[in-house]
């Protein structure tokens, strides 16, 4: 709230003198949550270390145990804190990681309903990257991963399994993100690739076609990395989620998918083949 400047008595105009505003004052119990919060992702409380008890905690901040606990919730929603109750309980740090990131990005899509062609454009624009690092960093687990991921979605396309094969699919660009070794590329393609392809319609969209067509993109893909051909993976990758986010908007608005298109220059009989 704003003073009022005091004049002095018997005087009909007003002194000019400091102006005042309100402050606002941060709760308690978010100023010990900032603190213990910058103790965790500074590193001084390590992943996994337990906090004191919350009888120490009140002891040691001089603070109310109402005050301790709501710190402690407001560490919990972060999910910089897990806490376990019963016996050998307590509150455990616990530090971001690349499921805390996708966590988070996928509230961002939600909470601000991003359009599905906004999420195509970026997955373009990232995607591709993710495809060379891996093909630059990759490890033999990275690539039992990718295999695995692929012969999920193989299998599942063959059986008609629509909800396998989805499942595979998302395992498998999420194998290739991780195969990058950056962990922000990966949480951020694990939140994009789950969004993308719960907002499909894969009734009309996962046809037989559909799905042997995405299976020789991923083999190509997967081809590239395993070689440690940046370029190729890059190009590959590009080519497989531009046609996929093409066919994808065409049939959403119920237009005829054209399959050659989908599976572009390198076909089965092609160089990439």
């Amino acid at each position: 709230m704003e003073s009022i400047p005091v004049a002095p008595e018997n005087s009909a105009t007003p002194v000019a003198g400091p102006r005042f505003t309100a402050l606002s004052v941060p709760k308690a119990a978010d100023v010990l949550a900032a603190d213990i919060r910058e103790r965790i992702l500074s590193g001084e409380l390590a992943e996994g270390s337990a906090l004191p008890p919350e009888r120490e905690l009140v002891e040691r901040t001089g603070l109310s145990r109402a005050t301790v606990r709501e710190a402690l919730r407001i560490l919990q929603v972060e999910k910089l804190l897990r806490i376990r109750p019963g016996r050998g309980g307590g509150a455990f740090v616990h530090r971001p990681d690349h499921e805390s990131l996708a966590g988070a990005v996928e509230l961002v899509i939600r909470g601000q309903r991003i359009r599905l062609d906004a999420l195509h454009e970026t997955r373009e624009a990232v995607e591709p990257a993710c495809a060379a690092l891996a093909a630059a960093r990759r490890t033999e687990d990275d690539l039992s991963r990718l295999d695995a991921a692929h012969q999920e979605l193989v299998e599942a396309g063959d059986a008609g399994d629509v909800p396998r094969f989805l499942r595979g699919n998302v395992r498998w660009h999420t194998a290739v993100a991780r195969a990058s070794g950056n962990e922000l590329l990966i949480g951020f393609m694990s939140a994009l690739a789950s969004s993308i392809y719960s907002a499909t319609d894969i009734e009309h969209f996962l046809d037989g076609d559909i799905r042997q067509v995405t299976a020789r993109a991923h083999a190509r893909v997967t081809k590239a990395i395993r070689e440690r051909d940046e370029a190729g993976a890059r190009r590959r990758m590009e080519r497989h989620v531009c046609a996929f986010a093409r066919a994808a908007a065409r049939v959403d608005r119920r237009e005829r998918l054209d399959l050659d298109e989908l599976d572009g220059p390198d076909g089965p009989d092609g160089p990439d083949g």
